[in-house]
């Protein structure tokens, strides 16, 4: 479902007389279905940029990124949308969202988005909200008041409202209490099981103990590595 292959990224920086600098190169990695692989190496070793080229947010300078078919490296942005909106959700650690919209909205919208009728959405955002202790009486409240724990635990409801075919998770568990953290890593089961493709960085080494099926050590992608 997802397959790197010779993935290489530099970033130059212009407001350093344009020096250039490599951060990846020769990456190759797959995804099946029903498959969750765990992204580890040192920090600033290029764990998140991986995850943000197959995403579609940084562009990479040589290589492919298939995700579903569509070669995230080569695609439109117009494509790019259209897979993230059917096939590819991203949980980051952040959660976006435009202000004073109700919290079961925002995790609804995904489907609200894939024309899913307007109850059965809510239903399904209330029911993830309710599994990850979100207390009722802050459903209708807009998130961006929330404590961060709080916040977090929207976001993974919006990122596991839909069923995607691809998932990207960016340290689910993080600062999350062994109670949600027990939820989160049952919904990462769940998806599995569905047959998701799921690509992750997990810094809680029980919970990438629990859920990944391999390991891969981004360090090896490193260009002194590849050279």
């Amino acid at each position: 479902m997802i397959e790197i292959s010779g993935l290489g990224k530099s970033f130059t920086l212009h407001n350093q007389g344009g020096a250039v600098i490599p951060v990846m190169a020769g990456a190759t990695l797959s995804v099946g279905g029903g498959e969750c692989v765990g992204l580890v190496g040192r920090s600033g070793a290029g764990k998140s940029t991986l995850m943000r080229m197959v995403y579609g947010n940084y562009l990479s300078d040589v290589g492919s990124i298939l995700v579903g078919g569509l070669d995230v490296a080569r695609a439109a942005p117009r494509e790019i949308i259209a897979l993230r909106r059917e096939g590819l959700g991203y949980v980051s650690q952040f959660l976006r969202v435009v202000p004073r919209v109700p919290t079961r909205e925002v995790v609804a919208e995904p489907l609200l988005v894939l024309g899913v009728a307007r109850d059965e959405a809510l239903a399904r955002a209330e029911d993830l909200l309710a599994r990850l202790n979100i207390p009722e009486r802050l459903w209708g409240l807009s998130p961006t008041t929330f404590s961060g724990g709080e916040q977090q635990r929207v976001n993974i409801a919006r990122g596991f409202v839909h069923h995607y075919p691809a998932l990207l998770l960016d340290e689910p568990t993080a600062s999350l209490d062994a109670t949600n953290r027990e939820v989160v890593l049952g919904l990462i089961a769940e998806a599995k099981a569905r047959g998701a493709a799921i690509l992750g960085i997990f810094h809680d080494e029980g919970a990438r103990d629990r859920v990944c099926d391999r390991l891969v050590d981004v360090r090896d992608f490193t260009p002194q590595a590849a050279a």
